[in-house]
């Protein structure tokens, strides 16, 4: 567990008579390394060591629990080869930190759990596909990528194919992005395998989740659910892995090698023979690359069914593009068929979504002469308005007495977006006497009563109702589109289409509005509910442009000389190409939750290969980071294969 790239092979060493029975592979070791002692895992015992030198002496066995099994530890090699990282930094994702004293309990019995029976499964008659995909799983490992219709209750959709996994005696581990999505499948399971089930999620305490780990390693749970690195689980003959939603950045790894868990599950389903479904309301192009190269195949609903699921999807026309003429209207900047379709909502005495992109009061504010951003004086941050009246900025909190803009010497300011508190502020004022709720930041609501209400949530926190909301309005729709990032149109489809999920069908009166141009690409894949096509669209334009996934590419980031020296080490496979170096956004300078390991300029550069040389372009990645800590070169070089953000 040295984490250095030169170090990154297994190492032999001496074992003694007293430590032969304790030391099996997989189990937690102690080893003198350079005059030091460091922690490992005992991989194999092997009777002789090509070494030619002198072996040293395994210190001690710290624990007889053998926690990294021989296909856990094969996953993490294939990882760290995949992602040009150590495979120290790759166990270190998969294997919880040791508690003592939860090793020491009373481990329940390990004899497997009797295989459940056989689910109903007739809710799946919707996706034609689906009964040969079922059938298959006793016997094969199928791949699919599944696209729920609106209204799927993909909870139960996904507890049944984890029973069906359990009625042929296997396991299975579910992925979802987040805590509020991991309590609705947990929901639906937990009726179903009762303790054979367990969670695996960020917010258990250290002791709570390694005694769940341990009792998944031990065999006396074969059912796993939970955020991204639930991936790793121990499972016992796993036969089923299920990634949720796999576009939700939530998903996104901050730590090296940064694997993202959709690429780990296909590793895994390949190495393990085990089946494997990627689902969700939208579609990445990643999802659909794998069905493009006939690796996976379709799960989806004829468009009959998809027709009768969906609400009514409305975009903008030139007639549209005007407020409606009620001045509470204009004032809450709603476009008239917006309106409209929420009044009519309201009056049937049903809920209304209003979805905006950003939480806070005016959390994005320009000059009102010239346009150009309203930035900190102090750290150039983001300038911001509370309700309150008081500008502060977003990064340092510093508060702004007297704007004066650098480009213009202007004194006033306007909103380049409005916030979710200032959205519900001025929607009450348009709906009198509607109550209104709202969704986002520090308070999230999972669900909201039924009847006539507005309801103002950010995206990803958007509350459930039962039957679904009357109308829903996508508000502001241009923040999502305009971003300058690759994946900024695919990330908008699969955001509106999560609210659009959430309506109810147009036959019972729903309504989902887009408040966007109805000629662009996004709003059309909306209009005609065609997540696949436009998935299919999307990867026929990267692989016209060549960036992810139609290739496979790396990026490098850090101080410009540093990268530079790195780069310039690199081999590159025949044809690669080398982009940049260029500035990286402060929006990218760290993923979330990983700290910002960069002081002063950052730059990136990419690196592009065709995508049958992607192993070759992690291996030169590895033999340049080699290369780079045997000269023992310094200053931070943070190495991504296929980043999430590019632009």
């Amino acid at each position: 567990m040295l984490g250095l790239a030169h170090l990154d092979r297994p190492f032999d060493y001496l074992i003694d008579t007293d430590q032969d029975a304790s030391a099996v592979p997989g189990v937690r070791v102690r080893v003198r390394f350079s005059g030091r002692l460091v922690d490992g895992f005992l991989l194999d015992r092997v009777e002789e060591s090509d070494h030619a030198g002198k072996l040293g002496w395994l210190e001690r066995v710290v624990s007889p629990e053998p926690v990294l099994g021989p296909d856990l530890a094969t996953l993490c090699r294939a990882v760290a080869d995949r992602y040009a990282g150590t495979m120290s930094d790759v166990i270190r994702l998969a294997v919880p930190p040791r508690h003592a004293r939860t090793e020491k309990e009373d481990a329940p019995d390990p004899q497997r759990p009797e295989p459940v029976v056989a689910p109903d499964v007739g809710a799946w008659a919707a996706y034609p596909t689906s009964d040969s995909f079922l059938a298959s799983m006793h016997s094969g490992h199928p791949r699919a990528i599944w696209q729920a219709t609106p209204g799927e209750d993909w909870p139960a959709r996904l507890a049944e194919l984890a029973a069906t996994a359990a009625a042929a005696g296997r396991g299975a581990i579910l992925v979802v992005p987040d805590q509020r999505d991991l309590d609705r499948l947990e929901a639906a399971c937990v009726p179903v395998f009762g303790d054979r089930c367990v969670t695996l999620a960020a917010g258990l305490g250290p002791t709570a989740r390694y005694r769940r780990w341990l009792a998944i390693r031990r065999g006396s749970v074969d059912v796993v659910l939970g955020t991204r690195s639930a991936v790793f689980a121990p499972v016992h003959d796993l036969g089923l892995i299920v990634v949720w939603d796999d576009g939700d950045d939530s998903l996104n790894e901050p730590r090296a090698p940064y694997p993202h868990p959709r690429e780990v599950a296909v590793l895994r389903s390949h190495q393990q023979r085990c089946a494997l479904v990627i689902g969700g309301f939208a579609r990445t192009t990643e999802a659909q690359s794998l069905v493009t190269a006939g690796w996976a195949h379709d799960l989806v609903a004829d468009r009959a069914t998809v027709r009768s699921r969906t609400a009514r999807v409305v975009a903008l026309s030139a007639e549209d593009r005007r407020v409606a003429r009620d001045p509470l209207a204009r004032s809450a900047r709603i476009p008239g068929v917006a309106f409209e379709a929420a009044r009519s909502a309201v009056a049937a005495d049903t809920p209304v979504l209003f979805s905006v992109p950003r939480r806070g009061y005016m959390p994005s504010l320009a000059c009102a002469r010239c346009r150009a951003h309203a930035r900190c004086r102090a750290c150039h941050g983001p300038v911001q308005l509370d309700s309150d009246d008081v500008l502060s900025c977003r990064w340092c909190g510093r508060v702004e007495r007297s704007f004066r803009c650098a480009e213009c010497g202007g004194t006033e300011i306007r909103a380049l977006t409005t916030g979710a508190r200032r959205t519900a502020e001025e929607l009450g004022r348009a709906f009198a006497g509607v109550p209104v709720v709202t969704s986002g930041g520090a308070t999230i609501l999972d669900e909201v009563e039924p009847g006539a209400r507005i309801v103002v949530a950010t995206p990803g926190a958007e509350p459930v109702v039962a039957g679904g909301y009357g109308a829903a309005v996508v508000l502001d729709t241009w923040a999502q589109l305009d971003r300058a990032d690759l994946r900024a149109a695919e990330d908008a489809v699969r955001r509106w289409m999560t609210v659009g999920a959430l309506v109810r069908p147009h036959g019972a009166g729903g309504t989902l509005v887009v408040v966007a141009d109805s000629g662009l690409a996004p709003v059309q894949a909306m209009i005609r509910w065609d997540p696949v096509g436009f998935a299919q669209q999307e990867l026929d334009q990267r692989a016209e442009l060549g960036f992810p996934p139609a290739v496979t590419m790396a990026s490098v980031d850090g101080p410009p000389a540093t990268i530079g020296a790195f780069a310039d080490a690199i081999e590159l496979p025949a044809g690669g190409e080398r982009l940049g170096p260029v500035p990286l956004p402060a929006g990218v300078r760290a993923p979330a939750g990983s700290g910002d390991p960069f002081d002063g300029d950052v730059e990136r550069i990419l690196l592009r290969v065709d995508r049958r040389d992607g192993k070759g372009l992690a291996a030169a990645l590895v033999a340049a980071q080699v290369r780079r800590n045997a000269n023992h070169d310094t200053g931070p070089v943070r190495v991504q294969l296929d980043p999430p953000t590019i632009g």
